[in-house]
């Protein structure tokens, strides 16, 4: 039987295929008849459906689950260190329980997330040398715990806490409008989250100190605290472990010397009540600390000529400020596709005595349903700017003074613009396409401005 059902997924998927493109999915104006089992099946949230009802009954009774699979084919196909193509792929598993329905207790609510990430991995370090990254998923290859974590809402719901295994992205310094787990527009990985908040990690080639981002696929131990002072205003912190496990598995390791990483913002939701007749937005101002110890640029540069040991800085720290907007819609907000324009724009800074980079800019628009029938689909453009620090370039400088050649291009700054179009094929599959111009890849005119092609595609089951 279960053969015969595997066979039957199967055989649907293939015809799937030819009636993406013959039939209009998602046409907004359809005749009132029944539809056939094809069009359930092209419409239905998920590959697999509802797993035979198992799905709705576990929903039901407080457990809900979801799987993605991400296929994707870099391709670097001019510029960086080499060209060439390599296969990327995840499997990413996430699942919700709600305490009402499964204990009788209102307010809770237990999460588990998961990423198996295979394929070849270093793309961008192997074939471009880019900071960003040009591919989402470009991540050393494992399986381990993202999140795992007890929320728990107070006050009719104007308090929440999470306690558990966390990552940033999740919570803090995200463009809520644009980019989603379920609906990813641009691939590079700056615009998911900004490539200069990752400034805790070690800066390469300098001593290592016990720092990093509790970023996906890396989850670390923390807890973080909300509050929505009004329906429109709120305020947030988090503690996270300051050095997230990077092994395979479930292991969480906790160690005083790594110090932790602290993140606050607070946040502004324009016209998002229901009774609102304006355009969503979302205006968002945070920071972020460090307190682990980190090398002095300038110290670093004197240590290789002999002029004086490294010495360090108490903590690192960053600025941020964010603004996603929806620009224009085609239909109103009570359209299922939510066909329009949304934009966003995003600052960052840090200090450059301690950090790689010192500013960052990024920003884009997307456009979902331009193609008429294709309500759908999205085009998205973005561009980001990343501002080397000075003082690694007064050091490089200095270097070269001493010994010429040491450095022969000096740090300045990593650009990119990317174009992608995502044609949603079924409700529970995505086919995406991405070009980038990475300019000055790692930072500095060491390599050549690249040019990279991303194929990628996403189902859910």
């Amino acid at each position: 039987m279960k053969k015969n059902y595997c066979r039957n997924v199967l055989s649907k998927i293939v015809a799937a295929v030819f009636a993406v493109f013959t039939l209009n999915t998602f046409a907004a104006e359809q005749p009132a008849q029944e539809k056939s089992d094809m069009m359930k099946f092209l419409e239905q949230d998920y590959l697999l459906g509802t797993w035979g009802g198992l799905r709705t009954d576990l929903s039901k009774r407080g457990v809900d689950f979801e799987f993605f699979y991400i296929a994707s084919n870099p391709h670097n196909v001019s510029g960086g260190i080499k060209t060439g193509s390599e296969y990327q792929g995840a499997l990413l598993m996430l699942m919700d329980l709600d305490s009402q329905k499964l204990a009788g207790f209102d307010g809770g609510r237990f999460h588990i997330s998961g990423a198996s990430l295979h394929g070849r991995d270093h793309f961008s370090d192997e074939h471009i040398g880019d900071l960003n990254k040009v591919n989402l998923i470009d991540f050393p290859n494992a399986s381990r715990l993202l999140e795992l974590y007890y929320e728990h809402k107070f006050w009719d719901n104007k308090v929440s806490i999470k306690l558990g295994q966390l990552a940033v992205d999740q919570d803090f310094l995200i463009a809520e409008f644009y980019n989603s787990l379920a609906s990813i527009n641009l691939l590079n990985q700056t615009f998911f989250f900004p490539t200069l908040a990752f400034n805790v990690y070690d800066v390469p080639g300098f001593p290592q100190g016990h720092h990093a981002l509790a970023s996906t696929p890396y989850g670390a131990p923390g807890v973080r605290l909300r509050v929505d002072a009004t329906e429109r205003c709120y305020a947030q912190v988090a503690a996270y472990d300051g050095f997230p496990d990077q092994d395979s598995g479930t292991r969480v390791h906790l160690d005083s010397d790594e110090g932790a990483l602290l993140y606050f913002e607070v946040g502004y939701k324009l016209n998002q009540l229901p009774d609102d007749t304006g355009l969503p937005g979302n205006i968002k101002l945070g920071a972020f600390y460090h307190t682990d110890d980190f090398a002095d640029n300038k110290s670093v540069f004197n240590a290789m000529l002999g002029l004086g040991p490294v010495t360090y800085h108490s903590g690192t720290y960053g600025f941020y400020g964010l603004i996603d907007q929806t620009l224009y819609r085609e239909k109103g907000k009570d359209d299922p596709a939510k066909q329009g324009v949304v934009g966003f724009f995003r600052l960052t800074g840090a200090p450059g005595d301690r950090n790689l980079t010192t500013f960052g800019v990024d920003g884009g628009l997307v456009y979902k349903g331009l193609i008429p029938t294709r309500d759908w689909d999205s085009l998205a453009v973005g561009a980001s700017y990343l501002k080397m620090s000075d003082d690694i370039a007064d050091g490089q400088r200095l270097v070269n003074s001493a010994a010429p050649g040491s450095f022969p291009a000096i740090a300045d700054y990593e650009a990119v613009v990317e174009v992608t179009y995502k044609a949603q094929m079924t409700a529970w599959w995505t086919v995406q396409t991405s070009v980038q111009r990475v300019i000055h890849p790692e930072g500095s005119a060491t390599h050549r401005n690249a040019w990279a092609l991303i194929i990628a595609s996403t189902i859910r089951f």
